[in-house]
């Protein structure tokens, strides 16, 4: 059963959501059970996003795959948890609300002794910014964060000052 004065184990599993998924957290909280898909070499959560779009975000991480699987065992014992169709719940069987998966998110990257103001969000943003810096394609990327247009990802491509120099090195040089 949860521990009253412990974390949660969902604890380990609703954080990796907007960082290895690419969830908003409203997403990662509004998922149920039947929103995971997972076969012993796939799986695939079925997200509800904004304006009632759904998209299909695969489960391959391993970093997301083992919370997942994880808290879907765990689950199990946790009160409501045969009454439920929330993914994740709260020590009290409700589903887990946005504020308190934000306050997980926040309280992880403290632990970590990052700066101030890591949230959820920036998780998010990370995901989608190492997925255009890695060079995937843009109408791939939008879909999987669940953005209706591609112009929506130019705040996470902006160019750093070390994207510029690099690309001031492909200038001809008279010799």
């Amino acid at each position: 059963m949860p521990s009253e004065t412990g974390p949660a184990p969902a604890t380990g599993c609703s954080p990796c959501c907007p960082f290895y998924a690419g969830l908003r957290i409203g997403d990662a909280v509004a998922l149920d059970v039947g929103d995971i898909r997972m076969s012993a070499r796939k799986g695939v959560l079925i997200v509800y996003g904004k304006g009632g779009k759904v998209r299909e975000v695969p489960i391959r991480h391993p970093q997301l795959r083992k919370p997942i699987s994880d808290w879907l065992d765990e689950r199990q014992i946790w009160k409501n948890a045969t009454t439920s169709k929330a993914l994740f719940l709260n020590r009290r069987g409700g589903r887990l609300s946005a504020r308190a998966a934000s306050a997980v998110f926040t309280a992880i990257g403290a632990a970590a002794g990052l700066e101030d103001g890591v949230t959820a969000h920036i998780g998010r943003h990370t995901f989608v910014t190492q997925l255009i810096r890695g060079g995937e394609d843009l109408v791939t990327v939008a879909e999987l964060a669940g953005h209706a247009r591609i112009d929506t990802l130019r705040v996470y491509s902006r160019p750093t000052d070390d994207d510029k120099q690099a690309a001031l090195r492909h200038l001809i040089v008279d010799r």
